[in-house]
């Protein structure tokens, strides 16, 4: 069995971050391992919170984990709190990396055009350095101008600039960037990529919904890590399997008139999921 390990926050209440990734990954039949850099009571979204840092534990639980010799086969990053925590995610990826695994790292940090509360240009700055050091990134396009440190232009943007922000990213050091939340028209929104190494593009889009839910790049980041360690599955895959799972979860919440405005009910989507695995690995044989 394939394990991933994750690193990021966990709410005890809300749909996002480790709360989400560990029953997606799992269910996609991937062992879920984490690496918790924060507790929050619920996510920052809500009026208030608890919250209890984490990050002097961090390198002790890497340091045990290499002595136990526990490797993985990909290591995924979302939400970090502070620039101390990006510099030792910098160390983390130098102890667990090899040739065979890869490295995803969520850039969760800002979005509709600015950075999450308490964070700054320099954080931003320290983030595209870890993102230069991952083998795939997946910022949306706030998060992606930052690191770039260029003007947000808000859905006044091409396809054109979109590739031209991609490539950019590229040269910071990350062979495959992904911009996710991408949308031409008022009916679709989706993905675009860049692969350094072939040179190439490729873009995926689905049905737009008129709703948007907090934690729905926790989703797509987690879908997207699992689908890479399914047998056969090329990056192009996992990106798809990642959009439309998030639209299926949005679908899924929109079912319910009472649903929760902290988070979309993934859980009813995750047979869909399986279905969606299953579904590409026979069109893969």
């Amino acid at each position: 069995m394939k394990r991933i390990v994750t690193i990021q926050d966990i709410s005890c209440v809300g749909k996002c971050s480790l709360t989400v990734a560990l029953p997606v990954i799992s269910a996609m039949g991937v062992e879920a391992s984490v690496i918790p850099t924060a507790v929050l009571s619920c996510h920052t979204a809500f009026s208030d919170f608890t919250f209890h840092d984490l990050t002097d534990e961090i390198e002790p639980i890497v340091a045990m984990l290499r002595k136990q010799q526990i490797d993985f086969d990909a290591i995924y990053t979302g939400y970090l709190g502070s620039v101390r925590q990006i510099k030792i995610m910098s160390q983390v990826f130098k102890e667990f990396k090899t040739d065979k695994n890869i490295v995803v790292v969520d850039p969760a940090m800002a979005d509709y055009g600015n950075l999450y509360k308490g964070f700054t240009q320099d954080f931003a700055d320290e983030m595209a350095k870890l993102c230069g050091c991952a083998d795939v990134i997946l910022p949306n396009l706030t998060e992606a101008c930052y690191m770039l440190n260029i003007p947000y232009v808000g859905d006044n943007y091409t396809k054109e600039f979109i590739k031209d922000v991609l490539v950019r990213l590229s040269k910071q050091g990350c062979g495959y960037c992904a911009i996710t939340g991408v949308s031409f028209d008022s009916h679709t929104v989706g993905v675009m990529s860049y692969d350094r190494e072939n040179d190439s593009f490729f873009e995926y889009y689905s049905q737009k919904l008129p709703y948007s839910f907090h934690g729905t790049g926790d989703v797509f980041a987690s879908a997207f890590t699992g689908a890479l360690m399914q047998e056969g599955f090329s990056k192009e895959d996992a990106l798809q399997i990642a959009v439309n799972f998030t639209v299926e979860c949005i679908r899924e919440t929109l079912k319910n008139k009472d649903y929760h405005w902290y988070g979309v009910d993934f859980e009813k989507a995750l047979p869909k999921l399986i279905k969606m695995l299953n579904d590409r690995k026979t069109e893969n044989q």
